[in-house]
């Protein structure tokens, strides 16, 4: 057991401050904006949950590049890799076309929260800007799935914390204004992060084509047209691995719309747990990449009773850190809280949903350790179906009848923000175990030539 937990502590730990990294923009954001205007606040957050969704959705299929660079590379099948990564790169151009045109017109998802022309025209202009970048981040997470599959996490997090010293200095510029620059507000900080990603993603296709450690791989020794064969391969495995990511975001993204019918100091209170819960999610996320990759290299070594000890001790290694973070997070609420903002009325809309983060944290570490260590066998299908069941019919659907009252016999402390948070906490556990009692038959049931689902 220590072996496995040694060998994934090592992964998951540049993976884990690169993650950090990264959900620190927002932290950074949501705490930069917040002291500019309740209005701006508001609208980052439901802003950044229409990102998040079209973001995730399409880098979720992306990230098919992984358990396939990842099972190659345990089979020593290097040059194989770099055709692999073309591909990729091929499916990012046609996917940023697509999610451009989403980020630049969100109007029908807008249309659903009914926000006040104030909020809605503050909310477009952020996700306009955004649309911008979204080109270079697709191509980031092309770079960031094979480095990881190929069990190099460092490359990616130096990049990472290379864009987070950019952020406060860009953020400070352009939400405030100075130096000819006009305070901007909340499309200020979606302005300094597409710079940063059009940076990482540049700096990123430079080690690639220097590094010395990826020039058995080829990626760029020529140039190739899409290879339907390869294209369809990733399809096969991305489409679902980004609709399991579209189904969980955007239970939370709808949640969002829904709570900011209940006023912009609820939508606060609501986008101040969500960064804490977002900053939690990054350690079991981490644990699942790092037990992904080390298995997703069993597997193509054919070592599969290793595949499933790491797996196991993965699980088992997310699980007990989130108990520890949610003890830790009860113990400093107040003060965490009083971080983020000096409004005492948002303060005391975040209370008690922060106390809720304890139950849904523990639950969104399991399920998303065994999605990834599922993903790392090849299969996709039935985790989807999983999520869409859980996170939308009892997440989404539970949510809405309970924080709207529907029926009218709901107890009023399970009404408004409460009841959807509830609501996505208990569809997390049901998501959570119904991945773990799959994973336990996929595991115990695999053979070599057995690769999808």
């Amino acid at each position: 057991m220590l072996n496995d937990v040694r060998k994934i502590a090592a992964l998951a730990w540049p993976v884990l401050i690169g993650q950090l990294a990264v959900i620190a923009f927002g932290v950074i954001d949501t705490a930069m904006v917040g002291r500019f205007s309740a209005t701006d606040l508001a609208a980052l957050g439901l802003g950044g949950s229409i990102y998040i969704s079209v973001y995730i959705g399409l880098t979720g299929i992306l990230v098919a590049l992984q358990p396939i660079a990842g099972q190659l590379f345990g089979a020593g099948r290097e040059s194989e890799i770099g055709e692999e990564t073309r591909q990729a790169f091929w499916l990012a151009a046609v996917l940023a076309v697509i999610g451009f045109v989403l980020l630049f017109h969100p109007e029908p998802l807008l249309s659903l929260a009914k926000t006040p022309p104030a909020l809605h025209d503050r909310t477009v202009d952020y996700l306009r800007i955004l649309s911008f970048g979204l080109p270079a981040s697709l191509a980031f997470r092309v770079y960031s799935s094979l480095t990881n599959a190929v069990g190099k996490p460092r490359l990616v997090m130096f990049l990472q914390v290379g864009g987070l010293l950019l952020k406060f200095p860009l953020n400070t510029w352009f939400i405030f204004g100075g130096f000819g620059v006009p305070a901007l507000g909340g499309p200020g900080c979606a302005l300094a992060s597409t710079l940063i990603n059009w940076v990482l993603a540049s700096v990123g296709m430079t080690v690639l084509f220097r590094f010395e450690f990826f020039r058995p791989f080829g990626i760029f020794s020529h140039f190739c047209w899409p290879v339907w064969r390869r294209q369809l391969a990733l399809l096969r495995l991305g489409i679902p691995m980004g609709l399991s990511y579209l189904i969980e975001v955007t239970s939370y993204t709808f949640m969002a719309l829904f709570i900011s019918r209940f006023g912009t100091t609820t939508l606060a209170g609501h986008q101040i747990a969500g960064n804490l819960g977002a900053v939690l999610y990054m350690t079991p996320l981490s644990i699942g990449i790092a037990s992904s990759t080390l298995v997703s290299q069993a597997l193509g070594a054919q070592r599969y009773d290793d595949a499933r000890s790491i797996s196991r001790h993965g699980i088992g290694m997310a699980c007990v850190l989130a108990l520890v973070y949610g003890v830790i997070l009860i113990a400093a609420r107040p003060h965490i809280i009083g971080a983020y903002t000096p409004d005492a009325n948002v303060i005391a809309a975040a209370m008690p949903l922060v106390l809720i983060i304890f139950f849904y944290h523990f639950c969104d570490a399991l399920q998303i350790t065994t999605a990834f260590i599922l993903r790392a066998y090849k299969v996709t299908l039935v985790p989807t179906v999983i999520y869409a069941i859980a996170l939308w019919g009892i997440g989404l659907g539970g949510g809405y009848l309970l924080g709207f009252d529907v029926g009218g016999g709901v107890p009023e402390w399970l009404q408004g923000a409460r009841g959807f948070w509830i609501a996505n906490s208990a569809s997390l556990g049901v998501a959570g175990v119904g991945l773990f009692l799959y994973w336990r038959r996929v595991s115990a049931r695999h053979r070599p030539n057995v690769d999808a689902d």
